[in-house]
C-alpha cells in the first residue's frame, strides 16, 4: 500500500514531462508527439487504478500524505504535497480516463492540423495541472494548479488563433476567471494571517473550533468566488460557451473533467470550512440552483450542437454546487464523477458529427444522420438518456440524489427547481436528437462514420454512462457515498417516489420533443411565433454579453478616459507648472546678477529687512 501511494506524485509530473519533451525535442514530429503525450497520460491513468485499487479496499477515513517544505516565513509554512483520500482517488480516475480518451479521440479529429504537437503539448501540461490540482494538500499548491489551468484552456480555447471568434474567446475565459481567482486568492491569503497555515489537515482541525462567523463568512464567499469562475456559475458563467471555439476534444475536457470539475471539486475538498457558515452554504445553494434553470432555459432554443452542450454544462454543473450549498457533498461529487463520462461522450459525438458534416454545427442543417453515422448516433442518444436521468443510467442515480437531498432537506423550491430543470433538459437535448439525428437529411448527405479511433472513445464513454451509477445505487449498497463523505455532509439514499417522479418529468421532456421536433404535431415555428419577446430573450442569453459588453464601455473606457485626463491635466499639468515655476524664476532672478555692486548692496539690505521684520513679529507674538 505504501509503496503505491508513495509513487503517486507521479500521476501529475507525466504529463508535465511529455508536456516538456515535446517542447524541447519533439514540436517537429507531431506523431511521435502524439504518441509521448497518450503514453504519458495512459501511465498516469493506470498508477490513478492503483491509487484508486489501494485506497477502496482500506478503511474510508484513511489519508495518505507526503510533504516536503516549499516555502517558510514568520508566521507561515507552506509544504508542497500530495493528499490521497477517497476523494482525491474518484477524481484522478475521472481525469485520467476522460484525459486519455480525449486524447486518443484527437488523434483522428486532429489529423493533419499543421499544431498537431502543440495541441498534444497542451493537453499534456492542461492534464498535468488539473492532476497536480486534484492531488494538492494546502491551498497555496492548489493555487498554483489552479492558475495553470487557466492558463492552458487560453491556450487551447484559442488554438486556432487565426480565428478573431476563438481569440476573443480565450482572452474572455482568462479574464472572466481572473476576477474570480482574485477573489479566491484574497480567502487564501486571509486563511493564511488568521491560522497561520494553507494545509488542509491543519486548518480541518482548527476551524471547527473557531466561531467568529464574522470573520469565517467574508471568508467562505472569497473562497466561493473561486468556483464561481472556474465552474461557470452565474454572473462569471459568460466564458464557458464561447470556450466551443476551441477543438471539439478540448471543449470535451473542460466540460467533462477538468477545469470546470476543478471548482466543484475545491468545494467539496474546503466543505469543512463552508459547512461552518450555513449563510456561505445558502448563498452557494442559490447560486447554483439559480444557474441550473438559467442555463438550461437558455439550451432551449439554442442552435448550435456544441452550444447547446455547452449551456447543458452550466446548467449541470449549477445541480452539482447547489448540491453541495444544500449539504449533499456526496451527491454533488456522484453527479460530478457520472457527468464526466456522459458529457464526455456527447461532446465526442458531437465531434464526430461536425468531423463528418466539415464543420457545420447548425442542427438544422444537420438531419438524417442515424442511417449516415450509426455508432455516433446511438451512443450520443446514451449520453443523452444518462443526462436526461432515464433509469437506470448513471444520471439518474445521481440526479436523484441531489433532488432528494434537495426534498429531505427541507429545500422544497430547490427541489422543485431541480425538478423543472430536469424536464427542460430532457427536452432541449432529444430536441437535438430528433433535429440532427433522425430529421430530415438538410446537408448530411456526404456524412460518414467516423474512423475506429474516433468511435472507440465513444463506445468505451457510452458504456460508463451506462454503469458508472450503480456505484451509488442501492444494488452496490451505496458503496460511493461509503468512502465519498465528509463532517457535516448529508447523505440520502434513493427513493422510489423520487424515481419515480423524475422519472417521469424526463420521460415527458422527451415526449414533448418528440411531439414537437420529430411526430411534429406541434409546429415549433409557431410556438416562436406565438411567444417571440421570449424567444429572443432565450436566444440572446438574456443580453448579458451585450450587458457587460457595456458595463465594459461605461467603466472600462469611462475610467480609462477619466485617468487620462488626470495624467494630461494634472499629473503633467503640476510636472509642467513646475518646470515653468523654475524657468521663471531663473529667468526673473538673472536681472539681478548684473556685476553691479549697488544692486548687490541693495539686495543684501532688502534682504537683512525682511529677516528683522520677521524676527521682530516672532518676538511679538510670543510676546503677547
Amino acid at each position: 500500500m505504501g509503496d503505491v501511494l508513495s509513487n503517486a506524485w507521479l500521476i501529475p509530473v507525466l504529463p508535465f514531462l511529455a508536456f516538456a519533451l515535446i517542447g524541447l525535442l519533439l514540436h517537429r514530429w507531431p506523431k511521435l508527439a502524439a504518441a509521448v503525450s497518450i503514453t504519458a497520460i495512459g501511465a498516469s491513468f493506470l498508477l490513478s487504478l492503483l491509487v484508486a485499487r489501494t485506497v477502496f479496499s482500506g478503511d474510508p477515513s484513511q489519508i495518505y500524505e507526503m510533504s516536503v517544505r516549499w516555502l517558510e516565513m514568520p508566521g507561515l509554512k507552506v509544504d508542497m504535497g500530495i493528499l490521497i483520500d477517497p476523494l482525491t482517488a474518484v477524481m484522478l480516475l475521472v481525469v485520467t480516463t476522460v484525459a486519455l480518451l480525449v486524447q486518443i479521440y484527437s488523434l483522428g479529429y486532429m489529423e493533419g492540423d499543421p499544431g498537431l504537437a502543440s495541441y498534444f503539448a497542451y493537453q499534456s501540461i492542461f492534464a498535468g495541472s488539473m492532476l497536480g490540482l486534484v492531488v494538492a494538500n494546502n491551498f497555496g499548491q492548489i493555487f498554483v494548479f489552479w492558475e495553470l489551468v487557466g492558463m492552458c484552456s487560453y491556450l487551447l480555447i484559442g488554438f486556432w488563433f487565426g480565428k478573431p471568434s476563438a481569440r476573443d474567446a480565450a482572452i474572455k475565459a482568462f479574464v472572466t476567471n481572473r476576477i474570480g481567482d482574485f477573489g479566491f486568492l484574497l480567502g487564501i491569503l486571509f486563511l493564511a494571517i488568521i491560522f497561520g497555515t494553507l494545509n488542509f489537515g491543519d486548518l480541518a482541525a482548527r476551524i471547527p473550533d473557531y466561531h467568529n462567523l464574522a470573520v469565517l463568512l467574508p471568508i467562505a464567499v472569497l473562497l466561493f468566488f473561486g468556483p464561481v469562475g472556474k465552474s461557470a456559475q452565474f454572473p462569471l458563467h459568460v466564458w464557458l460557451p464561447d470556450a466551443m471555439e476551441g477543438p471539439t476534444p478540448v471543449s470535451a475536457l473542460i466540460h467533462a473533467a477538468t477545469m470546470v470539475a476543478a471548482g466543484v471539486y475545491l468545494i467539496a475538498r474546503a466543505f469543512f470550512i463552508f459547512s461552518q457558515v450555513p449563510q456561505a452554504m445558502l448563498l452557494i445553494a442559490l447560486v447554483g440552483g439559480f444557474t441550473a434553470l438559467f442555463a438550461a432555459s437558455i439550451a432551449l432554443v439554442q442552435n448550435d450542437i456544441k452550444r447547446i452542450l455547452a449551456y447543458s454544462t452550466l446548467s449541470q454543473l449549477g445541480y452539482m454546487v447547489m448540491a453541495m450549498g444544500i449539504g449533499a457533498m456526496t451527491a454533488g461529487m456522484f453527479h460530478l464523477m457520472t457527468h464526466a463520462f456522459f458529457k464526455g461522450l456527447l461532446f465526442l459525438a458531437a465531434g464526430s458529427v461536425i468531423h463528418a458534416l466539415h464543420g457545420e454545427q447548425d442542427i438544422w442543417k444537420m438531419g438524417g444522420l442515424a442511417k449516415k453515422m450509426p455508432i455516433t448516433t446511438w451512443t450520443f442518444v446514451i449520453g443523452a438518456l444518462a443526462l436526461a436521468g432515464i433509469p437506470p443510467l448513471a444520471g439518474f442515480w445521481s440526479k436523484d440524489e441531489i433532488l432528494l437531498s434537495a426534498f429531505a432537506g427541507g429545500y422544497t423550491g430547490l427541489y422543485l427547481l431541480g425538478s423543472l430543470v430536469a424536464f427542460m433538459t430532457a427536452f432541449y437535448m432529444f430536441r437535438l436528437i430528433f433535429t440532427a439525428f433522425f430529421g430530415v437529411n438538410k446537408g448530411g448527405e456526404h456524412a460518414h462514420e467516423s474512423p475506429p479511433v474516433m468511435t472507440g472513445p465513444l463506445v468505451i464513454l457510452a458504456a460508463l454512462s451506462v454503469v458508472a451509477g450503480f456505484v451509488g445505487s442501492p444494488w452496490m449498497n451505496y458503496v460511493f457515498g461509503h468512502y465519498i463523505s465528509a463532517p457535516g455532509a448529508v447523505h440520502h439514499p434513493v427513493t422510489p417516489t423520487i424515481m419515480v417522479v423524475s422519472s417521469l418529468l424526463a420521460l415527458a421532456g422527451i415526449g414533448l420533443a418528440w411531439l414537437i421536433y420529430q411526430k411534429q404535431a406541434v409546429s415549433a415555428e409557431k410556438l416562436r411565433q406565438r411567444w417571440p419577446a421570449l424567444y429572443r430573450l432565450l436566444l440572446n442569453k438574456f443580453y448579458i454579453d451585450e450587458f457587460y459588453a457595456w458595463l465594459r464601455k461605461v467603466l472600462v473606457e469611462s475610467g480609462a478616459r477619466a485617468l487620462e485626463w488626470i495624467d494630461l491635466k494634472i499629473v503633467n499639468g503640476a510636472v509642467n507648472g513646475l518646470a515653468y515655476l523654475t524657468e521663471s524664476s531663473g529667468r526673473g532672478m538673472r536681472y539681478a546678477v548684473n556685476g553691479q555692486v549697488q544692486t548687490y548692496a541693495i539686495w543684501i539690505v532688502f534682504g537683512v529687512a525682511v529677516l528683522l521684520a520677521a524676527a521682530l513679529m516672532t518676538v511679538f507674538t510670543v510676546m503677547v
